[in-house]
């Protein structure tokens, strides 16, 4: 999430100086002689309210393969390949120089987006050197000092105007560690959901190799959202046996309410949701209304289709019932279809690691930098429509949280963007970044216009 300035530029214009400022601190060496930083450093920059990380790298020079100064300019090749934007330095005192020409030309064959500065501006004297920066076509040259920290307010202004999703206001919600407090892994929790009768607690039992829980063939046995430690293959296990849910207007005992609550609480507390459905009636309107509470509570969604030994002998069923899973769970399109006998033992390996696997695109990270060039893509594929003449303008995207992954939207009258559009922002994303069964939110930020209190336009 963190956004990656480079900073590059030839030898001894005064990269790692600038480094050192960002940084608060003298990490990087510092020498009147060029050539003295060879591998690229990186550190967590300060600028006053901005926080980034920021890499120092060799000063750029023309090299034969194989020797020192070619693999040094590779090194920051790779760095500018990594980062989100490129500080480009010059040396303000000494001018435009051919090196300074020749890689800027390189810096914008990367793509990325540059400021460039004109550094040891200290004086007047070098506004020569400074306007002479026009002629690389990297934009306008901001003068500064890295040395005395001069024109920093000016660098913070264009890194913002760079990469503006830097200025995201809403703290970063931290993920719930995946370790506790002595640094052991914790179980990934897993809770198995259904209609009455549907194996849940058969299932469990089969997993554990042992009649952990009351099974039997009348419906609504099991009461009590159960928790049950268990370790497979070396990976902790908490799994969560839950009352089977019915249809709420036929809920009227107060103890099935009681049993339909606990159960809801196990899957807020869950990571990880098995519904378990019926091969023989799949797909009923509950098991559809269970799928959407998952989807509403955030948890990542597994469906085992279990009881499958009465029906394998159907050809193309599976893949039926996945194409069928699809259509109905647009929500969650990509939910992993697994069938499995409870009774027969037969699928549990395959249903766990789909739950681990399940579990992993939960949690998954996107850096801002691959999010937002995702977003130019489909913007240009699908621009959104205009609104009483006017365009909406969408700005920039970041993701503010995992587990489920969260996205937030930045731009212009986002209030009247049509739900068709976010639909479309969602599924493409599900499919292009490989977030299939798990729910994506979207939040849309609309930005202020600062006038208009004033009445102005």
């Amino acid at each position: 999430m963190t956004v990656q300035l480079a900073i590059v530029g030839r030898p001894n214009v005064g990269k790692s100086t600038l480094f050192n400022r960002l940084v608060g601190r003298k990490l990087a060496l510092v020498d009147d002689r060029p050539g003295v930083t060879r591998d690229r450093r990186e550190g967590e920059a300060r600028l006053g309210d901005l926080r980034f990380a920021v890499i120092d790298t060799a000063g750029l020079e023309e090299a034969d393969q194989g020797i020192l100064s070619e693999r040094m300019r590779q090194q920051t090749e790779l760095a500018m390949a990594s980062c989100d934007g490129v500080l480009f330095v010059i040396d303000a005192r000494a001018g435009l120089t051919p090196s300074d020409s020749h890689f800027a030309q390189l810096t914008r064959r990367s793509g990325k987006p540059v400021i460039l500065l004109a550094n040891k501006a200290e004086s007047r004297s070098v506004m020569a050197g400074i306007d002479e920066a026009y002629a690389l076509g990297l934009g306008e040259p901001i003068g500064i000092s890295a040395e005395h920290g001069e024109g920093m307010s000016d660098l913070r202004d264009a890194i913002v105007q760079m990469v503006p999703w830097i200025l995201e206001d809403e703290p970063e919600e931290e993920d719930e560690p995946l370790t506790d407090e002595e640094g052991i892994v914790r179980p990934l929790r897993i809770a198995v959901l259904g209609r009455p009768n549907a194996g849940k607690s058969t299932l469990i039992n089969r997993m554990l190799g042992e009649e952990r829980l009351l099974t039997g063939p009348e419906a609504g046995i099991t009461r009590d959202s159960i928790g049950v430690d268990w370790q497979w293959r070396d990976r902790k296990v908490k799994l969560f046996d839950t009352a089977g849910l019915r249809k709420r207007a036929r809920i009227e005992d107060k103890l099935e309410k009681m049993a339909v609550s606990d159960a809801l609480r196990a899957v807020r507390f869950a990571e990880v949701v098995v519904l378990l459905l019926d091969a023989t009636i799949p797909f009923e309107k509950q098991d559809l209304t269970l799928a959407d509470l998952v989807e509403k509570e955030g948890r990542a969604l597994v469906i085992a289709i279990n009881k499958w030994d009465l029906v394998k002998g159907q050809n193309g069923l599976l893949k039926t019932l996945q194409e069928k899973a699809g259509h109905a769970l647009p929500q969650l399109r990509g939910t992993k279809v697994v069938p499995v006998s409870a009774a027969a033992g037969e699928g549990l390996d395959h249903l766990l690691q789909c739950c681990f696997d399940t579990a992993e695109i939960w949690s998954k990270r996107i850096s801002t930098s691959k999010i937002n060039r995702w977003l130019e893509a489909a913007l240009s594929a699908n621009a959104p429509p205009a609104v009483s003449g006017r365009r909406i303008k969408i700005k920039y995207m970041t993701q503010v949280k995992s587990r489920p992954p969260h996205f937030a939207l930045f731009g212009n009258q986002l209030n009247d963007l049509p739900q068709s559009y976010t639909r479309y922002l969602v599924n493409t994303m599900r499919e292009d970044f490989e977030l299939p069964g798990v729910p994506i939110r979207l939040s849309l930020r609309t930005q202020e216009n600062p006038y208009a209190r004033d009445g102005k336009r």
